[in-house]
């Protein structure tokens, strides 16, 4: 590793904070963890980092060798976790089990992205309550903007994809609900039963998806996680 400068403590808490805690670093760790290994995956979890300082970032956790930077024949780069980067997995999802248990929702309720919320469903969706057929869910956010309002989620043969342009195929699903209820939906506040009886949702189409709509969500990593504070 690079002499980085900083805290100016030999402890090992320090000299990792050297590395880690910059700004957006734990963030970009956590997006590779979760497998997204090109540049413009990585700005899709980060939405509000701007490319600039994600290159930055990238480069310096490649000095730290946290990871490696593989540059392929046909001109693409690939981002990797190291080993020592690997190791970092208890350790990033420890922060976000203490922030699901301790940090209040209202709290959490106030950071609101539509972009980041469609990315996090696309890579958890549970694949095995979803037809294997071709399959399109529109998510609609009324009260957000025209060009942040609409979001389809695309699954077919076992991949997924999300965009916020129509992609234009036969509509299976389509999802209305305010951002605040789905989000609180994804990160296990509240539930969709829940957000339906008291009007906040609504979901029109394919009958057995409407039905098993908790069920193929996934619902974040961090939903389990049992709250000490409301």
């Amino acid at each position: 590793m690079q002499d980085y400068g900083g805290y100016g403590q030999f402890c090992p808490v320090s000299m990792a904070s050297e590395i880690l805690c910059s700004r957006w670093t734990t963030l970009v760790v956590r997006e590779l963890l979760c497998g997204s290994t090109r540049f413009n995956e990585l700005r899709k979890g980060v939405p509000k980092m701007s490319p600039t300082l994600l290159s930055k970032r990238l480069k310096e956790l490649e000095q730290a060798g946290v990871i490696v930077i593989d540059r392929l024949q046909n001109g693409t780069t690939e981002y990797r976790l190291s080993a020592s980067g690997e190791e970092l997995r208890p350790l990033i999802m420890g922060l976000g089990i203490w922030a699901q248990r301790w940090i209040e929702s209202r709290l959490s309720l106030k950071n609101l992205d539509p972009s980041l919320l469609m990315w996090d469903m696309r890579r958890n969706l549970d694949l095995s309550h979803l037809p294997r057929r071709r399959c399109t869910i529109q998510f609609l956010y009324p009260e957000l903007s025209a060009t942040q309002k609409s979001w389809w989620l695309l699954i077919d043969n076992g991949t997924t994809d999300v965009c916020n342009f129509d992609p234009g195929y036969e509509l299976d699903l389509l999802v209305k609900s305010s951002l605040r209820s789905m989000t609180a939906i994804w990160m296990g506040l509240t539930t969709v039963r829940r957000e339906t009886e008291n009007g906040a949702l609504s979901v029109e189409g394919d009958p057995t998806l409407a039905r098993n709509m908790q069920d193929w969500l996934g619902l974040s990593k961090f939903a389990p996680v049992a709250r000490m504070v409301q």
